[in-house]
C-alpha cells in the first residue's frame, strides 16, 4: 500500500515582513507562485514570531519552543549547543521521512550538516549572496552563480528525487538578507559594496515603484514622546558609525524596499518550479507546503531601520501561508493567533506523529479541520513574544523585554528599563493599529494592564517550563 502521508515543505525566507508579498498587500512586488498558495490554501493574518531575531527564531521554528527554553537567545555562534537541539525533523527521520534542509542555517555560523538530515546544503554565517561556498553533506566548494537560483537547483532536485518513502525539505532562503559578515560575538558588518544584491536578471524591476510608508513611520523626536524608553537608544544610534551602518543598506529609503522586492523576484521563480515538479510528479495536492519569514522588519516605523528585533507589528508579524488540500479549503482566511512554534507540531501531526511535551507550540492541523476556532475557545487567546539584550547593535544594549498579544492588546515590559513599569508600552490595537499612542500612564487602562501583566507572567511561566 502506498505512503499517503504527506510531503512537508517549509520555505523560510530571511528579514521578509508580513507586507512583503503581494497576497499580503505589497503595493507593487510581484509574487504570483508564493500567492497561488495563499489562494489555493491558507493565509494566517496573525501569525507572529515569539523572538523576532535570525538565530533564536530559527531555533523556535525547528524545535517549537520559545527562546527562553531551547536556549539559543541571540545570534552569538552556538555551533556547538544548535547540534543538540530537539530538532523536528529527527521526529520525522524517526518516523520514516526522508529529510533535507537547504540554505540558511544561522544557529551558530558552522555551516556544517546538524543531526536530523539526510540531505544537507548550507553555508557559514550569513552567505554570500554571489559565488557562494556551500556545504553540501560536508564537503565545501564554491559554487558560482546567484545564491537564490542556486538553493533553487539543489531543491528542485531534492524535490525530483525518486523515492518510496515521503519527504520533508525545510528550504531556508538566504534572500531578503543583504551580504553581511558577522562576527562570533554577533555584531554585523557589511563590507563596502555590499547590501541587497537582486539577480542580473531582475536589476530594473519595480524602477521608480514607491512602497508608501505606514502612519507610524516617524523621528525619533516624536516617537520617544510616547515611548520614553527609546530615548538613550536613539541618542547612542545617532553617531557617525552607527549612521554609517545605516546608511550602506540604504534604510528607511524607498531603493531599500525595491532591492528587497527585486531580490524576492528569484525567490518566486523558484516556487514556481517546485510547484510545477511537484504537480508533474502528482505530488503537489499531497504535499504541504508552508511559506512564512523568519523575523519581521522595520522600514522607519517608531524611528526604527536595519532592524526587526522588536514587539511591534512590523516586527513580531510573519507573512504565513500554507497549502494542503487534503485538509483546508482554498481561500481560508485564519485569524487566530499562529506562532512559529507551531510549524513543528503540525508537521509532527500531519507525518502522523504526535508531538512531544517539549514542545511548546500548538498543531495547526485543528485549525485546518475547522476544530478549534476561537468561538469554542479551542485556541489560544495570547501569545508572547520576547528579546534579550545582546551586543550585535551597541545602541540596544539593555533592551531586553517581554510582551504579551491579545486580540486586542499588546502590553511591552521592558525588563531591564524604569523601577516600576513606568517606561513599559500599552497599546489598543483596535484603536491604534500603529502602536502610537502609548496607554502605560492612563488610570483609565489600569484593569486592562494589571490583566495584561498576569497573563504575561502566566506566559513567561510557561515559557521555561515552570
Amino acid at each position: 500500500m502506498p505512503d499517503r502521508r504527506p510531503n512537508l515543505l517549509v520555505i523560510l525566507i530571511d528579514d521578509l515582513r508580513f507586507d512583503e508579498f503581494g497576497a499580503g498587500g505589497h503595493p507593487y512586488m510581484k509574487t504570483p507562485n508564493i500567492d497561488r498558495i495563499a489562494h489555493e490554501g491558507a493565509i494566517c493574518t496573525r501569525a507572529f514570531h515569539t523572538t523576532p531575531l535570525c538565530s533564536p527564531n530559527r531555533a523556535s521554528i525547528v524545535t517549537g519552543q520559545y527562546a527562553s527554553r531551547h536556549g539559543i537567545i541571540d545570534n552569538v555562534a552556538r555551533d556547538a549547543h544548535s547540534h543538540r537541539l530537539p530538532n523536528y525533523h529527527l521526529a520525522l527521520q524517526a518516523l520514516g521521512y526522508e529529510t533535507a534542509h537547504i540554505g540558511k542555517w544561522h544557529m551558530g555560523n558552522d555551516g556544517g550538516p546538524r543531526p536530523g538530515y539526510d540531505r544537507w546544503v548550507s553555508f557559514d554565517g550569513h552567505g554570500r549572496l554571489f559565488d557562494p561556498e556551500l556545504n553540501e553533506d560536508g564537503v565545501v566548494r564554491r559554487c558560482p552563480g546567484y545564491i537564490t537560483d542556486l538553493l533553487n537547483e539543489r531543491a528542485l532536485e531534492f524535490v525530483n528525487r525518486r523515492r518510496d518513502r515521503p519527504f520533508a525539505l525545510f528550504f531556508a532562503h538566504k534572500a531578503v538578507h543583504p551580504d553581511a559578515v558577522q562576527a562570533a560575538d554577533g555584531k554585523l558588518t557589511l563590507d563596502e559594496g555590499n547590501g541587497y544584491k537582486p539577480a542580473p536578471r531582475h536589476e530594473r524591476l519595480y524602477e521608480g515603484a514607491v512602497f508608501p510608508p505606514r502612519p507610524n513611520v516617524l523621528p525619533p523626536s516624536a516617537v520617544v514622546a510616547d515611548k520614553p524608553v527609546w530615548r538613550e537608544a536613539f541618542e547612542i544610534k545617532s553617531t557617525e558609525t552607527a549612521q554609517a551602518l545605516l546608511e550602506s543598506v540604504k534604510t528607511g529609503d524607498p531603493e531599500e524596499m525595491r532591492l528587497r522586492a527585486r531580490m524576492m523576484a528569484s525567490v518566486d521563480e523558484g516556487v514556481g518550479e517546485l510547484l510545477a515538479a511537484l504537480e508533474r510528479n502528482g505530488q503537489l495536492d499531497d504535499t504541504f507546503i508552508l511559506f512564512l519569514g523568519d523575523n519581521g522588519y522595520f522600514f522607519g516605523e517608531h524611528g526604527l531601520g536595519l532592524e526587526r528585533r522588536f514587539a511591534y507589528e512590523e516586527g513580531i508579524r510573519s507573512p504565513f501561508v500554507y497549502r494542503y488540500p487534503r485538509k483546508v479549503r482554498a481561500g481560508t482566511v485564519h485569524d487566530e493567533l499562529v506562532l512559529a512554534l507551531d510549524i513543528a507540531p503540525t508537521c509532527i501531526e500531519l507525518a502522523g506523529g504526535r508531538p512531544g511535551p517539549q514542545i511548546q507550540g500548538r498543531s495547526l492541523v485543528p485549525l485546518m479541520d475547522g476544530r478549534a476556532g476561537r468561538a469554542q475557545g479551542g485556541w489560544r487567546q495570547s501569545i508572547m513574544a520576547e528579546y534579550f539584550s545582546e551586543n550585535a547593535m551597541p545602541w540596544l544594549i539593555g533592551m531586553s523585554y517581554k510582551a504579551v498579544r491579545t486580540d486586542r492588546h499588546k502590553l511591552i515590559h521592558w525588563v531591564n528599563r524604569g523601577e516600576a513599569g513606568e517606561l513599559d508600552e500599552l497599546y489598543d490595537l483596535d484603536a491604534d493599529p500603529y502602536e502610537i499612542h502609548n496607554l502605560n500612564g492612563d488610570p483609565a487602562q489600569a484593569r486592562v494592564k494589571a490583566e495584561l501583566r498576569a497573563e504575561l507572567a502566566r506566559l513567561v511561566a510557561e515559557s521555561v517550563g515552570l
